[in-house]
């Protein structure tokens, strides 16, 4: 039976003939009840049970706030008595969604960020201890488990996010504010959004279904009762909803269950072995391509997925599996939906042809060995732990993958490193006009060279020099 089944949706109604349907809609009385009702009660029924609250609790040290004053700091210090730290507890809300029914729920990794304790509230309003099976930063998604024995718990079908178009009818389904499970209802405003900032991955699905604070976590909905994406975020100036939310697409979502389901604690990113850049108008009329669109790419390392499947330099990379790639963001969200051993097929465009290939994505290489290695003495990395770049490293660090060189793992709080604005993902690109390949070679010029040091950093794809006396 149709999940459509029972929603009425009234329309204006058009004569039946082919002429009369170039005419305006006739307006009239509703004829029945049939056609005053419209309702989305039997989406509902079936999916708002499978919606749950996710509560988190962490505690923090906090000190009374006038010892937060750096004046106060300066003549007391942190020995003052009065100023001795105190513990605060945090409370956060958010919404999740239950896809096992032995108690597997999905949610937003920044609802449970670093919480000591999780509860999950049911829509009937029990209330259960939660543990972490999985939490993934860079996608923003965890998977939490509730034990509910000898109980078979409601369970909200996973829909293809792909399969969705502009205007469709959506649902968002959370705890908004906090004032208990909330239905609202929108349309698709668009797909594939990218350059959010939301998380590494990209490609949202964005809706105009009023999406609050407390429901990040939650189900969107469409009108088979499937869900088609975990709400995430909202562009507001106020905090409040204004219509332009963003949906994590099941995509993702079906690649955490994945990992969960392979005893992994973070998702495992898929390695193609190759970077480019979007495709702007300039660059795609000397290209050819009829539109902007798509990857060119311009580094592919020897020996990888890419490399094997004869994916080149200057190659542009249009689709992934047949869904068109606008740029680089949208690259790394097709390829963060498969998971490693699995093959995509890739639409190349090159020389004003098209041309399609398969690669087989494999796990990101540990080669060279990252080598993490905290600096000592006096020099201006002192504090900084540096490590060799790899395909592996370079992902957990947002970087391009075939980007090599040193980079900096950590720095220590207070440290010179630190003073002089350093942080996890600078690159070491330079010293003393030296290009920097290795951790042992850095460890070795550092040695050896005294002041000034002239230091060259990439961060992103900026850099910039400093010289230290």
């Amino acid at each position: 039976m149709s999940r459509w089944a029972g929603l009425v949706l009234p329309i204006a109604l058009l004569a039946a003939s082919p002429a009369a349907a170039q005419q305006q809609p006739v307006t009239r009385t509703p004829s029945g009840r049939a056609e005053i009702h419209l309702t989305f009660a039997p989406v509902v029924k079936e999916a708002a049970p499978a919606v749950v609250n996710v509560y988190s609790r962490r505690v923090v040290q906090t000190r009374a706030p006038i010892f937060n004053d750096a004046l106060m700091r300066r003549f007391f210090g942190n020995a003052f008595p009065l100023a001795v730290p105190r513990q605060r507890v945090l409370n956060s809300l958010g919404s999740g969604v239950i896809l096992d029914p032995a108690g597997l729920i999905v949610t937003n990794d920044h609802v449970i960020k670093d919480a000591e304790e999780i509860s999950v509230v049911l829509s009937d309003r029990r209330e259960f201890p939660a543990k972490v099976l999985l939490a993934d930063e860079h996608l923003d998604l965890a998977v939490l488990k509730i034990s509910v024995p000898g109980e078979k718990l409601p369970v909200l079908p996973i829909g293809d996010s792909d399969r969705l178009e502009v205007g469709d009818l959506v649902l968002a389904i959370g705890n908004p504010f906090g004032v208990g499970q909330t239905v609202t209802s929108g349309i698709v405003s668009g797909l594939a959004r990218t350059g959010t900032g939301i998380n590494e991955f990209g490609s949202f699905i964005q809706t105009d279904a009023a999406i609050n604070p407390g429901n990040s976590g939650g189900a969107l909905v469409d009108m088979d009762g499937e869900l088609v994406g975990v709400n995430t975020a909202i562009f507001s100036a106020s905090g409040g909803s204004i219509g332009i939310g963003f949906a994590i697409p099941t995509g993702l979502v079906r690649s955490v269950l994945y990992s969960v389901r392979h005893g992994e604690r973070v998702v495992q990113q898929p390695w193609l072995g190759a970077d480019g850049k979007g495709v702007g108008t300039d660059e795609a009329t000397k290209l050819g391509l009829p539109r902007p669109g798509g990857v060119l790419v311009d580094d592919v390392t020897a020996g990888s997925p890419a490399a094997k499947a004869n994916i080149g330099k200057g190659d542009v990379i249009l689709a992934v599996d047949g869904h068109d790639v606008e740029d680089a963001e949208a690259l790394r969200f097709r390829l963060a939906t498969h998971h490693v051993e699995s093959t995509a097929q890739f639409t190349l465009w090159h020389d004003g042809r098209m041309r399609t290939v398969a690669a087989t994505l494999i796990a990101p290489p540990e080669q060279p060995p990252r080598d993490i290695t905290l600096l000592t003495g006096r020099h201006p990395l002192a504090g900084a732990a540096v490590g060799n770049l790899n395909p592996a490293f370079a992902d957990e660090l947002n970087l391009p993958q075939t980007r090599r060189g040193v980079v900096i793992a950590s720095v220590n709080p207070g440290s010179t490193a630190a003073q002089l604005g350093l942080r996890r993902g600078d690159i070491v690109a330079s010293l003393d006009h030296h290009e920097i390949t290795s951790v042992a070679q850095l460890r070795d010029m550092l040695a050896s060279v005294g002041p000034p040091w002239a230091l060259v950093i990439a961060r992103g794809d900026k850099t910039f020099s400093l010289v230290v006396r």
